[in-house]
């Protein structure tokens, strides 16, 4: 049974920072891509970032993220990592963990369909 645990959120003042993690298990983690998504209550749910598999590891975010996010795979203990610096009221959100099995690419890794698997989610609220 595939299992994804994300930990790390809580409460910043604008300008912190985090790091989320998603722990997987119950799959062969270096075959699957690993996305981040978010969602803010009563409205959709918004790519952040994705990291491919293979030796290139290629990492995908959304335009608003880059720069700021940073997305790394710790293949050795099977967990994504998310590092969020320069956090703004904004990015508050319940933030998601996903995986889908074998290589993305830029356009399929913001394809939420595309991912079976999906976490509980953490809760990151930053107060301004």
């Amino acid at each position: 049974q595939v299992q994804l645990v994300e930990s790390g959120g809580g409460l910043v003042q604008a300008g912190g920072s985090l790091r989320l993690s998603c722990a997987a298990s119950g799959l062969t983690f270096g075959y699957y891509a690993m996305g981040w998504f978010r969602q803010v209550p009563g409205k959709d749910r918004d790519f952040v970032a994705a990291i491919n598999v293979g030796g290139g590891l290629s990492t995908y975010y959304a335009d608003t993220m880059k720069g700021r996010f940073t997305i790394s795979r710790g293949v050795a203990k099977n967990t994504v990592y998310l590092q969020m610096n320069g956090l703004q009221p904004e990015d508050t959100a319940v933030y998601y963990c996903a995986a889908q099995y074998g290589s993305t690419g830029s356009k399929r890794s913001q394809d939420q369909a595309q991912y079976p698997y999906w976490g509980q989610g953490t809760q990151v609220t930053v107060s301004s």
